[in-house]
């Protein structure tokens, strides 16, 4: 576990990711909730390095600061669509179809 300090910090306000949050069937729900809670606590160089997320740069996509945007596997179906901003890992959206978090 990361210290404190080196955590990753989540923001979960994207009305996009939110929509689709809240809409998850309850077992789909369960392992997104239990994906976010290990991502929290994991530092950035972590995540970084974790296997099971699969973080992966979407090269033809950038956040609206310019950062770049990235793919990570909360689950077996599921994907998110997020960017870091200093501590925080900003999710955009969430995609039960695995790949359409390619399709932007």
């Amino acid at each position: 576990m990361a210290a404190a300090g080196n955590r990753i910090r989540l923001d979960l306000n994207s009305p996009e990711f939110r929509d689709v949050f809240f809409r998850l069937e309850a077992d789909a729900l369960k392992q997104v909730v239990e994906s976010l809670r290990r991502l929290r606590d994991l530092d950035w160089n972590s995540l970084y390095r974790h296997k099971g997320f699969r973080w992966e740069a979407i090269e033809h996509l950038k956040a609206a600061n310019g950062a770049k945007v990235y793919s990570l596997r909360l689950s077996q179906r599921i994907r998110a669509v997020a960017f870091r901003d200093g501590d925080f890992l900003r999710l955009v959206s969430l995609h039960p179809d695995h790949d359409s978090a390619y399709e932007r």
